[in-house]
Parts: C-alpha cells; sequence; structure tokens
C-alpha cells in the first residue's frame, strides 16, 4: 500500500513517487489524494463523451487521456485535470510526456475542465491561477452541485458553467446556466447546453 509522503517534495520526487493506481496531484509540494463521488463521475463521463465526438466530428488532432498530469509553472504542483484536452501534435515539445505523460506548455492544451467538488477553493483559486499562468486558452468550472461560494455562482447559489477564456493573458469570464448554450473557443460549433452537463449525475444524458 502507498503512504502519501507528508514532507513538501519537488514535482520530480512526486512522479517518482506516484503509483500507478489511484488519482494522486501536487499542491505546492504537498501530495493530495483525490476521490470523486460517483455524480462527479457521471458528469465527467458525459463531458468526455460528448467532447469526444466533436473531436470525431471536426477531425480535429485533439486527444483526451485518462491521467495525464499538467505541471504547473511553479514547478512545485502537478495536477490531474478532470477532462484534459491535448493538442496532440505538440506532445512532441513535452520532455515529460512519453516517460511521465506529464504536460506543462500551455500549446498542449487547448481546453482543461474542472468539475467542483467540496474542495472548490482548489478550483476557482489554485487551479485558475496556475492554468492561467500556464497559458492554458481555455479553462471550464463545471459546478454543478453548486458547492462553490456565492461570490464564483451567484447568491443564491446555483449550478454553473464558468467558462474562462485567454484574453492578453488574463482569463476573462461567461458563465452559462440552464438552458444556455455553452460557447467554446476551442470547440466553436458544440452544441450543447448548460444543464445537459449541469444534470449528467442524474444519468439522463446517457
Amino acid at each position: 500500500m502507498f503512504q502519501p509522503l507528508v514532507e513538501p517534495i519537488s514535482f520530480e520526487e512526486f512522479l517518482e513517487w506516484k503509483p500507478e493506481n489511484g488519482r494522486y496531484e501536487l499542491h505546492k509540494g504537498v501530495i493530495v489524494e483525490m476521490q470523486p463521488t460517483g455524480d462527479h463521475e457521471l458528469v465527467r463521463a458525459f463531458l468526455i463523451r460528448e467532447l469526444n465526438f466533436e473531436i470525431r466530428r471536426i477531425n480535429l488532432a485533439y486527444s483526451i487521456p485518462g491521467q495525464a498530469l499538467v505541471k504547473a509553472v511553479d514547478k512545485k504542483s502537478g495536477y490531474i485535470p478532470d477532462v484534459l484536452v491535448l493538442n496532440t501534435p505538440n506532445l512532441v515539445n513535452e520532455p515529460l510526456w512519453k516517460k511521465s505523460s506529464t504536460v506543462s506548455q500551455g500549446e498542449s492544451i487547448p481546453l482543461v475542465v474542472e468539475i467542483v467538488s467540496t474542495n472548490w477553493r482548489d478550483d476557482y483559486f489554485l487551479k485558475f491561477g496556475e492554468y492561467e499562468e500556464m497559458g492554458i486558452p481555455e479553462y471550464w468550472i463545471v459546478d454543478y452541485a453548486a458547492f462553490g461560494g456565492k461570490r464564483f455562482i451567484g447568491n443564491p447559489k446555483q449550478p454553473t458553467i464558468s467558462v474562462y477564456c485567454l484574453v492578453e493573458g488574463e482569463y476573462q469570464l461567461t458563465q452559462f446556466r440552464g438552458n444556455d448554450r455553452i460557447q467554446s473557443l476551442t470547440f466553436s460549433e458544440l452544441n450543447l447546453t448548460a444543464e445537459q452537463v449541469l444534470q449528467a449525475d442524474l444519468g439522463g444524458n446517457f
């Protein structure tokens, strides 16, 4: 059985320690075990299915891996996004890709999606800042159960998809709820409403 290390470690040490099974991330040198709920996984599966369909339909040179790592600019953090869309041709420029399935360049990641759990601050604060600094063009925060703070999803809180697009090095926000059609920089022809994604945990979209 693998035991997470308790002392702050480097990203390289994290890669060496990381077991093949389980979902672990490195947050500012500290190992965090990710344990998503069943509802979280249904939303994730729905999104992967829909985006993969769009990738095939338009014949884009993109891929969605299962457990690839995103190495942050600070070199002390590494994340496994819930949905990671990769620009496959740029992987030849990623030094850690073949050995450790790790990417570190914004050019390799047209879109990254995080599905909010009870640790919502990680998505709205920590990962938001890291992904913006990396230059990832588009970042979705899917808050299907309205976990996030009122400053992010309104008062009263309501399920929301927050889409951040990089403009002159800074994320600009557009939010989608209900029957709003999601507007995506990466998938400009995507025909998907916020409700379809936010209700995926009910299993009705499969």
